[in-house]
């Protein structure tokens, strides 16, 4: 009995040692935890490739929408921590912390951080045809017609939900709050004029922009978008004010550290490829790599800020 426990204690180190030689020897899952078309599945698709390149395995994405990104996030946090199933979180999972009366998960004892891979700043657009052009006029507007500007949003809790709460806080105006099912459908209603204002990430509407089919009437990064330096920040109207998604591989919990370790050299070695750069720029992306304890604080400190606005706004989801 000495002899087996004592196999045992020097077994288990050793085994994840063994076990993340070999990884990874079959393709590895990344799940989206929101639609095809969406911020994160367009920021996942070239990092993909380029990770499959790095990794010499195929890199599989599957897309499970759903509940703020929490159906996802949740089937993730079960699965088994072998590194093969992994989660392209972002923001929402902070927002649904203090959203959320059941997760269905806990992100801080449930979830590996393994690295960030992107920061997507976010721009507030409108409909063409809504007369107020700049955040000032916009501000006026707003005070001068309480509830008669309406947002869409991705869905009750989403960022582009909270973004404007935020706003609505910050500057005392009152806009009145319209969700669909996803970013795709909110950025058509204000494409069709169904609603005036959206925030949403600069990525999934720079064609449209470009286009001329919707106004950029500022970012919400505190230093303007490369590939919009004629729009101005909301930070030039509001000091200070900044709204931006960060995005960020995970896994389930305990998967083993030298896997970890392994996954987040990948990451750092694929986001700050010149060409993946250069592709992630243009689609209106900050690649950003980091290492597995920043975005464990990143994740913490969000919970917190993100938990005083969905208070704030009287959000709630049973």
């Amino acid at each position: 009995m000495h002899w087996l426990k004592l196999f045992i204690i020097l077994w288990i180190p050793l085994s994840g040692i063994v076990f993340s030689q070999d990884f990874p020897n079959k393709p590895v899952r990344v799940v989206v935890p929101f639609p095809p078309g969406g911020g994160g599945d367009v920021l996942m698709r070239p990092l993909s490739k380029r990770l499959s390149e790095i990794l010499g395995q195929s890199i599989v994405i599957d897309n499970k929408p759903g509940a703020n990104g929490n159906i996802g996030a949740a089937y993730v946090a079960k699965a088994l921590p072998d590194g093969y199933t992994l989660l392209l979180g972002n923001s929402s999972i902070p927002i649904s912390v203090g959203l959320y009366n059941q997760l269905g998960y806990d992100p801080l004892k449930e979830l590996s951080m393994i690295g960030l891979v992107g920061i997507a700043p976010s721009t507030l657009v409108s409909n063409p045809a809504f007369s107020p052009k700049t955040m000032s006029e916009l501000i006026l507007y707003a005070k001068n017609n309480p509830g008669r500007v309406n947002y869409a949003s991705a869905g009750s809790g989403s960022t582009p939900h909270l973004a404007i709460e935020m706003l609505k806080m910050v500057t005392g105006t009152n806009f009145t709050h319209v969700p669909y099912k996803g970013g795709g459908p909110a950025v058509a209603a204000v494409l069709g004029g169904e609603v005036q204002i959206l925030v949403t990430n600069t990525s999934t509407i720079l064609t449209q922009v470009q286009a001329g089919k919707l106004h950029p009437i500022a970012v919400t990064s505190l230093k303007r978008s490369p590939i919009m330096a004629n729009v101005p920040t909301m930070a030039e109207t509001i000091p200070g004010f900044e709204i931006k998604t960060w995005y960020g591989l995970m896994g389930p919990a305990n998967i083993p550290k030298e896997i970890i370790l392994r996954l987040n050299q990948v990451i750092v070695q694929a986001v700050n490829t010149p060409e993946l750069k250069n592709q992630l720029v243009q689609m209106g992306y900050e690649p950003e790599s980091s290492s597995p304890e920043i975005l464990s604080k990143l994740l913490k400190d969000d919970i917190v800020q993100w938990g005083q606005v969905v208070r704030a706004s009287g959000a709630k989801v049973d």
